[in-house]
């Protein structure tokens, strides 16, 4: 058993307002190292993403795409790179996975409210693609209660293994343009295994 890790559940205050609700969607109590992460990750994933986007092997879809479908997917980019990474943190694991009343339901509300995301890009990117867009929020339903009811001691495996299902799938079925090809795996990754799977919120014991 280790000794220099504790693992820190408690929650602190939150203030009232615009301010407060924020912290609580984020997760209270982050610390400045886990900000600093989030920022220089982010920085980073995203400048990766333009760069992708506006590279050679993307132009012909970027060519295509209308001011609105550049937003949209702009938009979603930076979603998910930032999801990925606050829902990663200890102070999103205590607050999402807190043993209150509600907060399951409000893990499957999060998650069942990133259908939108599946149905803007399905239609206006991928010009009506239903196929695309059904399957994939099929995936998210399936994955996300396949997760919510494993044991807990199998719910980081089961993760895994239906965030790996879900991208193989769309890889070989549900497929899109090669600049696209970052949206699955970021998507499920933000929704199946950063926000659903409760991991302890480990410090070192000396702070």
């Amino acid at each position: 058993m280790r000794t220099d890790l504790v693992a820190d559940w408690e929650i602190p205050p939150t203030p009232p307002g615009a301010t407060g609700r924020l912290e609580r969607f984020m997760g209270p109590g982050k610390t400045r190292a886990e900000s600093a992460v989030e920022l220089g990750g982010g920085v980073l994933c995203a400048a990766l993403l333009a760069a992708g986007l506006w590279s050679p092997a993307a132009s012909e879809p970027r060519e295509n795409w209308s001011v609105l479908e550049l937003v949209i997917i702009a938009l979603a980019g930076l979603d998910l790179i930032g999801g990925v990474l606050t829902n990663a943190t200890n102070a999103a694991k205590r607050w999402y996975h807190r043993p209150e009343p509600g907060v399951r339901r409000s893990r499957m509300i999060f998650v069942a409210a990133h259908l939108g995301h599946l149905a803007v890009v399905g239609l206006v990117v991928l010009d009506g693609d239903l196929l695309w867009a059904l399957g994939n929020a099929g995936l998210l339903l399936a994955g996300a209660c396949a997760v919510e009811t494993a044991p807990v001691h199998l719910k980081r495996p089961v993760a895994v293994a239906v965030w790996m299902a879900a991208v193989l799938t769309n890889l070989f079925w549900l497929t899109v343009p090669e600049a696209l090809l970052w949206f699955a795996p970021l998507f499920f990754l933000k929704l199946l295994v950063c926000h659903l799977v409760p991991e302890a919120p480990l410090r070192r014991r000396d702070g």
